[in-house]
């Protein structure tokens, strides 16, 4: 912990967001749009050493700097600590919250803060232009992408570190999918993802002043503050117990299974959440867990006659303990998806392990309301035969142009990962 309390307090935005609020001191007067005077600017970018350059010179001509708002150093540490509630505007005058003063004594706890907020800095970080990337306007769904790339390498690369090719191709396909790109030239939705690019490479740097990421050779890596920082609601505490789980679907060919790792103490609601996205399914449907003839989901008042156990109130380490390491989990009472579960090894959680984790699997998802394994076998074979009279109705019903684009074998653990990182 001591070590954790030593990189916070070496954070450079913890470092400049301290120097600004104490220079703020009683408070200082804002412009009438509430920027940072220019005045104060200049001071304040030699004071706190953001990296802007004031009234740039370019060949022979110098452009006046009109607005603080065009310094991103310096407004990017205004905004964030405004978001952090640090400072706040007061009758034109931003003043230091002073409730928050004691939180420049507690280092682990301000960059927690401002990690907390960290997604209401988009409009900041992502900043306006000719062609605005999809990311500034889906700013928390990028940052949930890019934060399960990086704790996906974080888990299952030696390194730990992720190419910022592979940081954008996965922003990218997540919220390309939020807009109607069709209609744009080849020009202009290069520009689009090229401004994408960018404003992920700022996000990245952002997340390295603060601390939690560090850069280096066009590819990006949490830092240890950043493996602790981030870790979420469903990651295992070092020292807790952990079971590695297989969860196969049966009756299903090709074979499709999953090996996961997630702490023994997580709710089976929770489990839930884990194995639909590490499957790939969609949570649009009921479910249940089964062991023997004991059923954990959600009670449903219309069933009185149906006994089902409220899952809440039940963690894997319980259901192992029942089944003596095997259970049942089904999920869509109509298309029936019957997953067989086995608890293979249990561990013990270490710092730098991220969870719920997929460590490998087999086999692609089945589409969702295809008719359970009896219509997916079916699906497969017309997808595979072109003269087939549901050929081209059934590739319409998938989204899809080509039945390539469909691979029944696909299985990407680093997608499953991504997918669990986002929970």
């Amino acid at each position: 912990m001591h070590a954790l309390i030593e990189l916070a307090s070496a954070s450079e935005l913890v470092r400049r967001v301290g120097l600004f609020v104490e220079w703020l001191g009683q408070g200082r007067k804002l412009t009438q749009t509430g920027r940072v005077t220019l005045g104060d600017a200049r001071e304040l970018v030699k004071l706190l050493g953001t990296g802007d350059e004031i009234d740039p010179k370019i060949g022979d001509r110098v452009y006046r700097t009109k607005s603080s708002e065009e310094l991103y150093g310096l407004t990017l540490v205004v905004a964030w600590a405004k978001a952090a509630r640090l400072v706040r505007v007061v009758k034109g005058r931003m003043v230091p919250v002073k409730r928050s003063a004691g939180l420049h004594d507690r280092p682990l706890e301000l960059v927690a803060r401002f990690w907390e907020v960290f997604g209401e800095l988009g409009t900041v970080i992502c900043r306006e232009g000719w062609f605005e990337s999809p990311l500034r306007y889906e700013f928390r769904a990028g940052l949930a992408v890019l934060t399960g790339a990086l704790r996906t390498g974080a888990s299952t690369v030696p390194t730990g570190s992720v190419p910022f090719a592979d940081v954008n191709a996965a922003v990218w396909d997540e919220l390309s999918r939020y807009f109607v790109l069709s209609d744009m030239t080849e020009s202009q939705l290069s520009n689009v993802r090229r401004s994408n690019d960018r404003d992920v490479r700022q996000t990245l740097e952002a997340l390295e002043l603060l601390g939690l990421v560090r850069v280096a050779d066009a590819a990006a890596m949490l830092t240890p503050l950043g493996r602790r920082v981030m870790r979420g609601s469903l990651d295992a505490k070092p020292g807790e117990p952990m079971l590695r789980v297989r969860i196969r679907l049966l009756e299903v060919v090709p074979l499709v299974w999953r090996r996961l790792l997630v702490p023994a103490g997580i709710r089976l609601d929770q489990l839930h959440r884990v194995f639909q996205a590490a499957m790939g399914w969609t949570d649009s449907h009921l479910h249940w867990f089964i062991v023997g003839d004991r059923r954990f989901g959600v009670p449903d008042p219309d069933w009185p006659e149906l006994e089902v156990h409220d899952e809440r109130t039940v963690t894997l380490r319980d259901l192992a303990a029942l089944g003596g390491g095997r259970f049942r989990y089904t999920y869509d009472f109509g298309d029936h998806w019957e997953h067989e579960l086995v608890v293979e090894q249990e561990l013990t959680a270490d710092e730098d392990q991220l969870s719920p984790a997929c460590l490998d699997g087999v086999g692609a998802c089945p589409p969702e309301d295809c008719g359970g394994s009896p219509g997916y076998e079916h699906l497969r074979q017309v997808l595979a035969d072109p003269a087939a009279d549901e050929h081209h109705e059934l590739l319409t019903w998938l989204g899809l142009a080509s039945p390539t684009q469909f691979d029944p074998a696909h299985f990407d653990p680093a997608e499953a990962n991504r997918a669990l990182a986002a929970l």
